[in-house]
């Protein structure tokens, strides 16, 4: 018990220092549960909803405060995200932990594929992307357009434990919001998905047994990200990024094999 709870605590400090650097990484836990440490997918996703419960206050308070923030857009979408995270966690319910394995393991795959891929876009155009101003497509300042795509994000996010920047924020940077106030608002909406998934998920354990878990996780998680945040000017985003990228496809494709 003493070493899953020190594998527990080092890989959540470690995911959230790297959400604290680069906003990602987060995808990462479902996996280390259910992978790892053989966890049901309930307590999986439990366990890393909590977390990014925590990674997404902390995180989005400091893109509030460096006005990086678009508040409005934000709980827009977000009213959406709450729907279809509730919607999310009863689907998840309604399939095999095998199938929700196999779920989780493939996010896991793309979500790696898709950091590399954005990552030799940057390259390709010369790290030319703006992070000052973006010209935002019209259709992100209608009210109907976030509701919707909140909504279905937040379905696929509670669904499979990818959290919600990952997915959220490069969708946002397509529709033409910078890409440090795509990552404000994705950090603060995936507050609103982890609520209702982390609600939803802990009322399918025995939260008496797992509440130690739970105090970890937040404690753990936590630290990193402030510890992150801080470091930010000082690792290297992108290495940050390739490591993380490599490591995740590595991983989903050797348990999507085995599986």
């Amino acid at each position: 018990m003493e070493m899953t709870f020190c594998i527990i605590a080092v890989a959540n400090a470690f995911v959230g220092w790297s959400i604290g650097i680069c906003g990602i990484a987060g995808f990462l836990l479902p996996m280390l549960y259910t992978a790892a440490l053989g966890y049901s997918v309930e307590l999986a996703l439990a366990a890393s909803f909590l977390a990014f419960l925590v990674s997404g206050v902390i995180g989005s308070v400091n893109y509030y405060k460096a006005g990086n923030l678009a508040v409005r857009e934000c709980l827009k979408l977000s009213a959406g995200s709450i729907i279809g995270a509730y919607c999310g966690v009863i689907l998840q319910g309604m399939i095999a932990q095998s199938a929700a394995k196999t779920i989780l393991y493939l996010v896991v795959l793309v979500s790696g594929i898709s950091i590399i891929y954005r990552l030799w876009q940057e390259k390709n155009r010369g790290n030319g992307v703006d992070e000052k101003t973006g010209s935002a497509s019209k259709i992100v300042e209608s009210t109907s357009f976030l509701l919707v795509l909140g909504c279905g994000t937040g379905a696929i996010c509670s669904l499979s434990g990818a959290g919600g920047p990952i997915l959220v924020m490069p969708l946002l940077v397509m529709l033409g919001i910078s890409p440090r106030v795509a990552v404000g608002i994705a950090l603060l909406n995936s507050v609103f998905i982890a609520v209702p998934a982390c609600i939803g998920y802990l009322g399918r354990v025995d939260v008496s047994s797992v509440w130690e878990l739970m105090l970890l996780v937040c404690i753990s998680h936590g630290l990193g990200v402030l510890l992150g945040s801080k470091m930010a000017n000082v690792v290297p985003v992108n290495a940050l990024k390739i490591f993380v990228a490599v490591f995740s496809v590595c991983i989903s494709l050797y348990m999507l094999i085995r599986a």
